[in-house]
């Protein structure tokens, strides 16, 4: 890069440990990859089959399925807040079902033909999380949705660590 260009990327390459010869949106996806493959370092085998193959996880046989505590359920991956326990029923599918997320724009939807019945699959808006299915067999009175997330795409806050974590607005839920 040129230093005729100094008052433009290579000022932020210079700031981010030296000239690199990248422009700044290579290097803010290079820092983004290295965070992203720091997280996924972290994760069970589990946990990368369901976010990043879009795998289900066994019914019955996962962490928050029969959670009951209050808190809030955060993308495993990026920590966006996405469900509430407020919202969250017992569907008897094996799976954590919620009737809302935690904000309207936390999740994304996308056809899924992968079985004979088209479903509604449900992504993280942020991550691009694969999280689960959206069906409409929900409780009526709460809007008729269910949302059948994968508890391994979650990472559940407990109301009384939402300060310590970073998550303090969403106390008022619990009040």
């Amino acid at each position: 890069m040129p230093l005729n260009n100094f008052m433009g990327t290579t000022i932020v390459m210079l700031a981010l440990g030296g000239y690199t010869g990248m422009s700044y949106a290579q290097s803010e996806r290079t820092l983004h990859n290295k965070t992203r493959e720091s997280t996924m370092e972290r994760l069970t085998d589990m946990q990368k089959y369901v976010t990043r193959h879009d795998g289900t996880e066994p019914a019955f046989k996962n962490e928050y399925w029969d959670n009951k505590e209050p808190g809030i359920y955060v993308d495993v991956l990026s920590g966006e807040p996405l469900f509430s326990s407020n919202d969250k029923y017992d569907s008897g599918t094996g799976w954590p079902s919620f009737t809302k997320p935690i904000k309207d724009k936390a999740l994304k939807e996308k056809g899924d033909k992968k079985l004979i019945i088209p479903r509604t699959e449900v992504r993280s808006a942020k991550s691009d999380t694969h999280l689960g299915h959206v069906f409409d067999d929900g409780p009526k009175e709460e809007g008729g949705l269910r949302y059948c997330i994968n508890s391994a795409s979650l990472r559940f806050i407990h109301k009384d660590n939402l300060k310590k974590e970073g998550y303090e607005q969403y106390i008022k839920l619990f009040e």
